[in-house]
């Protein structure tokens, strides 16, 4: 094939990438099964990211060759989920991924559907190709996908001066109550914080903490609140088969944030909602250059759920007990 002819042909799959939607089916991962068979928000989300994968390779432009070919890595930058009927294990979903953008963004909405008619989950994803300079520097980008490339995900303004005070523990446990910078982030408000390093497992693209990573913190986040207020998700659980439930995530990238940085990590209580919901916000922070970075940000809504048996459950409403725990009092 000819230069002009290759030329014409990546044209071509580039149009269709964001013109043409594309389905393929899913199926959450047994990992993601924690409480009984219920699937929770994390491998729900994940299988929001693989249908945009698909729809990547769907039309020629898979991940891999996005990277090996053309030095550009595929990175999910915004997230934002709703559920609206729970998954279970071995449950197959049709996943239908339309780009929604400019033409000049790559913007997708993404509908799970099990039965064929209902709207399970509904995602609206946004993407970046980042120029990658870790292996080789040199520019590969052809000019059909100039107009995606970046150089950084994003370049956030810092926040403040500040001063990383490494610990001998690489972070494992500092907290709100014991690191200086974490008590003043958390000051006056409804939140908890820790430092984390970066771990490897979490990033992709030899360098950079991923999507999946941040969800992961999110999760975890969860889980060191409740625990932190006497509301552990194995006390509720033991004592009353109560189990937390996602209706609503979201994650946004502000910049970049590297493999083995300490991730500064703030999970603040911005609203209890009667007593049905809560929303959360999660903000991530590294220092950098003496000054503190924030690198993302997101809300979930959490609600909880009892179950009476192996298949069935239903919403139930907080009572004091929980209700003075989410609040801080």
């Amino acid at each position: 094939m000819s230069a002009t002819n290759k030329e014409y042909a990546l044209d071509a799959v580039v149009n269709a990438l964001i013109t043409q939607p594309t389905e393929m089916t899913v199926r959450p991962r047994y990992e993601g099964n924690n409480i009984n068979t219920w699937i929770g928000f994390k491998h729900v989300n994940y299988l929001v990211e693989e249908a945009v994968l698909g729809h990547f390779r769907a039309h020629g432009l898979p991940s891999r060759t996005l990277f090996e070919d053309y030095g550009l890595g595929l990175e999910i930058t915004d997230l934002d989920t709703r559920i609206l009927n729970a998954f279970h294990l071995d449950e197959t979903a049709t996943a239908r991924v339309e780009p929604v953008g400019d033409g000049d963004t790559l913007a997708f909405r993404v509908v799970l559907t099990k039965d064929g008619q209902n709207k399970d989950v509904t995602a609206k994803v946004k993407v970046a190709l980042r120029r990658e300079q870790y292996v080789d520097p040199a520019y590969a980008v052809p000019a059909e996908l100039k107009r995606f490339a970046v150089e950084k995900i994003a370049t956030a303004e810092p926040v403040r001066d500040a001063e990383l005070v490494p610990g001998a523990d690489l972070g494992l446990t500092a907290t709100h109550n014991t690191d200086p910078l974490l008590k003043e982030l958390t000051e006056g408000s409804n939140a908890i914080a820790w430092r984390w390093r970066i771990a490897y497992p979490y990033c992709h693209n030899n360098e950079r903490l991923q999507m999946s990573g941040y969800l992961r913190l999110m999760e975890e986040a969860k889980d060191r609140l409740v625990a932190h207020r006497g509301i552990s998700i194995k006390a509720l659980l033991d004592e009353r088969k109560w189990i937390p439930v996602v209706p609503h995530s979201k994650i946004r990238f502000l910049d970049e944030a590297l493999m083995e940085e300490e991730l500064h990590i703030v999970f603040t209580v911005e609203e209890v909602f009667k007593d049905v919901t809560y929303t959360s916000r999660m903000d991530c922070y590294v220092i950098r250059d003496g000054k503190l970075v924030p690198t993302a940000t997101g809300t979930i809504v959490h609600g909880y759920a009892v179950f009476e048996n192996r298949k069935d459950w239903s919403l139930v409403n907080f009572d004091e007990h929980v209700l003075t725990a989410l609040r801080g009092e």
